[in-house]
Formats: structure tokens, sequence, C-alpha cells
């Protein structure tokens, strides 16, 4: 799928869109707010090199002892010392300087994109306003193509439903970038501006309230939505790059 000529940014949702748009796209922007984007960032934020890596399928941990990382576990087997998708474990876990960071839905779509894109990087609230400037810091509009894409939450039958945390987390970074000069935007991106814009100074709350933070939630896990609604409260941008995301 060739990217309509007139616009220079993009949204694309789950693996599927990164899949069709990855030929045409020179900067990807990777968008997991509940968790893996967020978990990132704190991670990031710690100092970790970050392996990205399909959801645990029986091979994380090979890959994970290949690279002499810690493998996150899911949070659903974790004990009080492993890490896991949580962020809330990331920020509490000591001495860990590389992590193998599966999910099914950012991580899987980062891994896929590695190699496939030439610019890789990572966003959720915490850090949106900082990957938005470093992009204008570093690529021009009419040069250079960004597609912003929105993970969404995969259902156990292996189909994606749209997330709103997604969504909202697209368009922070779209903000920044319509506001410091990429003009030319597609309208499903100008759409996800709106949305974010909508619930800016609620966004703690309207995470709490979204589908995927009130089940995190029930889940013990309200921490985690918590630390997801920090924000603009990283500065960090996680790049990916040989296999895995260190702060650019």
């Amino acid at each position: 799928m060739t990217i309509q000529a007139p616009y220079d940014v993009h949204l694309a949702w789950g693996l599927e869109g990164a899949e069709r748009l990855a030929a045409d796209t020179d900067i990807a922007v990777v968008v997991d707010v509940l968790s893996f984007t967020t978990t990132l960032s704190v991670a990031i934020d710690a100092g970790m090199a970050v392996y990205p890596y399909r959801w645990l399928d029986g091979s994380a941990e090979q890959y994970a002892a290949s690279v002499n990382a810690k493998l996150a576990v899911a949070r659903s087997t974790a004990t009080r010392d492993d890490i896991s998708l949580s962020p809330a474990s990331v920020r509490d876990a000591g001495n860990v300087d590389r992590l193998v960071l599966p999910s099914p839905n950012g991580s899987a779509i980062c891994h896929h994109l590695a190699g496939n894109v030439d610019t890789v990087v990572a966003a959720s609230l915490r850090n949106s306003a900082a990957v938005g400037r470093w992009i204008c810091a570093r690529y021009r509009p009419s040069s250079h193509r960004v597609t912003v894409i929105a993970a969404g939450e995969l259902r156990r039958d292996g189909t994606r439903r749209s997330a709103a945390e997604d969504f909202w987390g697209a368009g922070a970074v779209l903000s920044t970038l319509a506001d410091t000069g990429w003009p030319v935007i597609a309208p499903a991106a100008m759409e996800s501006i709106r949305a974010f814009n909508n619930e800016r100074s609620y966004m703690a709350g309207a995470l709490e309230r979204c589908r995927t933070g009130q089940e995190l939630s029930e889940m013990g896990f309200a921490d985690d939505v918590r630390i997801a609604g920090e924000l603009d409260q990283s500065t960090s941008v996680p790049l990916l790059g040989r296999g895995c995301f260190v702060g650019a």
C-alpha cells in the first residue's frame, strides 16, 4: 500500500497497519500506552536497554539468554521479585541493565518493524512531547514520512480492537508534530489530535475509565494505570537499533 501523497504524517492501527505502511515510512512511532511503551519509557528512564520481543511463546527465555538480558514475565505469573509488563515492576527493579520485554501488542509490533523501517521510536503519554520534539529536530516535512502506530488490544481469538488510550497517546505525539512544523497530517491523525486535546486536562481519570484501564485496575494493577497517566513527565526517547531500545 502506498501512502497518499498529500500527507507527511499518518496514523495506523496495530501490526496489520504497521505492515501496510512500513515500506513508505521513514519514522515509525509505536504507541501502546497500557502498557508496553509506558513500561519501556520507565525502563529507559532507569538506563536500561530494552529488547522488544513477540509475546511469551516459548522462545523468549532462550532469546533473553542469547542477549544476556533479564526476561520480563507475564503480569499474571509475576512474583514480588519479578519484572513484568507492569511499569510499576520496572520502577521497583534494581540492578537491571538489559531487559527483554515481550508483549502481544506494542512489543510485537516493534519486533516486526526492526529492520523494516529506518527509524523506530516508542511513545507513551509519559514521553509524547519529547518524542515529537526529537522527530522535529531531526527530520523535515515533505522530505520524510512519519507513521504513528496505535497498537490497540489483541483479543484472545487473535482479532484486534482499537484502544482509546492508544488513540490519545498517538494524538499526543501528533499534537507536538502539528505544533512544531508538520502541518500536512492525514485526517485520521488529525482526529486523534482532537481526541487527545479533549481529554488532555483529565487524562488520569480518562485512563481509569477506559476499558483497558478498568481491566488492569480490576486485576490489581491500578498503579500501572496511574503511571501511564504521568503526562509528559519523561524526557526519554526510546530509539530502536540493533534489536534493542536505548535512550536517543
